[in-house]
């Protein structure tokens, strides 16, 4: 997206910020995950289930990079939890096993930049119990869901650039790197050099989506088909396609409508794709997009799943109609499938779109029902890949 224009100067300048005034704070409250629940850290009521997994030999290497720890004894650490517990910045949260309701593990919002919309997640201790569980991405969910809700512009994740499993974590959890920071701060007397990552606000209905796509019993009980860190990639495989963020609301609405209008009067319903807002794509499917000359040129909308991935809509502006794009869109969707290791592609479109039928069968689509509706029919195809 271009900036804006200074109308006396005509140096470029921000977008306008629709929300400028201070978010509000986040509190001390509970939230609830299938695996695990977040709640306010009780020096008391959870100080003895964290000492279990963090405290004696063999727990040194859980604090290697905190920049507390390691303790040598239940009661420093214990003192150390009373500390946390009464900051209000970091804000500590204790991580509970769901299930038996013992502390896992804790985490905190810090750095709290009401004023800027910009609030940091850390201090992040999983203890053997929670870590390599579904729980430790739903805890990390489940505040991400938290902060965002709160009206936050920008989630940000630093680390100790020498700390290779949180760096791989932060990009599997749909962080984007930003940068190191060189000596940027004294740690029990070392030198650290932090990493950058963050998340903004417009990108989170996309990578919501991978965390909930990921969490979803389907896939955990399956044996995990679909992974967290292919599902945030921000790139297909051989593609120059990006992923939309919410910025790109209006200009994905006015390509679907100008992409699917002219199949109105053959179908004499809505085309399905048009019966759901831009707003909702983007909550509800992977969005990728296609530009040209600075434009929205085309747009794939894909629903995976832990067994096929769904092709709901491909989108060309009429513009770019005839160019080979619709072909590159269809190409992306099954360079996309590979990335998630998945081999069968599924799409469906209305059986009077004989034009579009026969355009996917002769990229190797077939039809496998056809679906009876109230007001359409519609022809289930699909493809296997190689």
């Amino acid at each position: 997206m271009s900036p804006d224009r200074d109308p006396i100067t005509g140096l470029p300048i921000g977008h306008p910020v629709t929300l400028a005034g201070p978010a509000h704070g986040p509190e001390r409250i509970r939230l609830d995950g299938r695996h695990v629940s977040i709640v306010p850290l009780d020096a008391a009521a959870h100080g003895a289930d964290l000492a279990e997994g963090a405290v004696g030999p063999g727990k040194e290497a859980l604090w290697q990079y905190m920049p507390a720890g390691p303790f040598p004894d239940r009661e420093s650490f214990q003192a150390h939890l009373e500390a946390c517990a009464a900051s209000a910045d970091p804000l500590f949260y204790a991580i509970l096993d769901a299930r038996t309701g013992k502390a896992v593990g804790h985490a905190a919002l810090m750095r709290i930049d009401r004023a800027n919309r910009v609030i940091e997640v850390g201090n992040i201790l999983y203890t053997p119990a929670l870590q390599r569980k579904p729980g430790a991405t739903e805890a990390m969910r489940l505040l991400a869901g938290y902060v965002f809700d709160l009206g936050y512009r920008r989630y940000e994740w630093k680390c100790n650039a020498l700390n290779a499993p949180s760096r791989s974590a932060a990009q599997r959890l749909g962080f984007s790197y930003e940068g190191l920071f060189r000596q940027a701060v004294i740690v029990k007397g070392r030198n650290r050099d932090t990493t950058w990552f963050s998340m903004l606000d417009g990108e989170w209905p996309q990578i919501r989506q991978g965390f909930d796509r990921w969490l979803d019993p389907a896939n955990l009980d399956g044996g995990q088909s679909l992974r967290l860190g292919a599902l945030n990639r921000p790139t297909i495989s051989g593609s120059t396609m990006r992923r939309a963020t919410t910025a790109d609301d209006a200009a994905l609405a006015a390509l679907q409508e100008a992409a699917y209008a002219r199949n109105r009067p053959i179908l004499g319903v809505e085309p399905v794709p048009l019966l759901t807002p831009a707003a909702e794509v983007l909550a509800r499917y992977e969005v990728w997009l296609a530009e040209a000359d600075g434009a929205l040129a085309g747009a794939l909308a894909l629903d995976p799943a832990p067994d096929h991935l769904m092709i709901w809509s491909v989108a060309v502006d009429p513009a770019h109609q005839g160019t080979g794009l619709g072909n590159a869109l269809l190409a992306a969707a099954e360079d996309r499938a590979r990335d998630l290791d998945l081999s069968e592609l599924r799409l469906y479109t209305g059986d009077k779109l004989v034009r579009n039928i026969d355009w996917y069968a002769r990229r190797g689509y077939a039809t496998a029902r056809v679906e009876d509706l109230p007001d359409r029919r519609l022809v289930h195809m699909h493809k296997r890949l190689a």
